[in-house]
C-alpha cells in the first residue's frame, strides 16, 4: 500500500525591482505552497524548496516589471493571482501546488515619498486657490446685483449706510466716523 504524505510550507520574498516607468521599489511578499507529489518533488527537481523560492524571486520580479508603480499599487491583489497561477503551472511538474501568494508591502525610496508627498500637497493648494477664486466671483456676482438694486431705489443706499452705523456702534467702538456727503456741507459755507 502506497501512503502520500502532504508537506505544506511557506517562504517570503524580498525583491527589488525597477517598475515599467523606471521606479527602484522594495517588494516584500510571501509564497503558499505544499508538495501534493514527494516523488515527483525527489525525481524532478533537486531541491523543490530551493527551486519554488528562485522561480517565485524571478516571476515576481518579470511579473512587477511590466507594471507601472501605479498599477502595482493599485492591483496588488491581481498581480498576486497572476503569480500565483504562474507559478503553479511552472512547479506542477516538480509535484508542488502553489496555494497562494500575497505581496505584503511596497517600500517606496523616502526621496520618492517626499516628492509625492509634495505633489499632493501642491495639488490640494490649487484646488483650495480654485475653489477661493470662485467664491470671490460668487461674491463680486452678489455685490452686483445689490448695486443694482440700489442704484434703482436711492433710499436704498441710506438705509444701508445706516446699517452699517448700527453695527459699527453694536461693537462698542469709542470713536464713531461719520462721513458726510459734501455736498450737505456746502449749504453752511459762506460763497465767494
Amino acid at each position: 500500500m502506497l501512503v502520500k504524505t502532504v508537506s505544506s510550507s511557506s517562504f517570503f520574498l524580498f525583491v527589488q525591482i525597477l517598475t515599467k516607468d523606471s521606479v527602484t521599489v522594495s517588494v516584500d511578499g510571501v509564497v503558499y505552497f505544499r508538495i501534493h507529489c514527494p516523488i515527483s518533488a525527489v525525481a524532478n527537481v533537486s531541491n523543490a524548496h530551493s527551486s519554488t523560492r528562485l522561480l517565485a524571486q524571478t516571476t515576481l520580479r518579470n511579473a512587477l516589471g511590466t507594471k507601472n508603480l501605479s498599477e502595482l499599487l493599485s492591483d496588488r491583489e491581481g498581480i498576486s493571482l497572476s503569480m500565483q497561477e504562474s507559478l503553479d503551472e511552472a512547479t506542477d511538474p516538480w509535484g508542488i501546488k502553489v496555494e497562494r501568494v500575497e505581496i505584503k508591502d511596497v517600500k517606496l525610496p523616502q526621496q520618492l515619498q517626499r516628492a509625492m508627498a509634495a505633489e499632493a500637497e501642491a495639488s490640494r493648494e490649487a484646488r483650495a486657490k480654485i475653489i477661493a477664486a470662485e467664491g470671490e466671483m460668487k461674491a463680486s456676482r452678489a455685490l452686483k446685483e445689490a448695486s443694482l438694486v440700489i442704484a434703482e431705489a436711492p433710499s436704498a443706499l441710506q438705509l444701508r449706510y445706516l446699517q452699517t452705523l448700527n453695527a459699527i456702534a453694536a461693537e462698542k467702538n469709542s470713536t464713531i466716523i461719520f462721513p458726510l456727503p459734501i455736498d450737505m456741507l456746502q449749504s453752511f459755507m459762506p460763497s465767494k
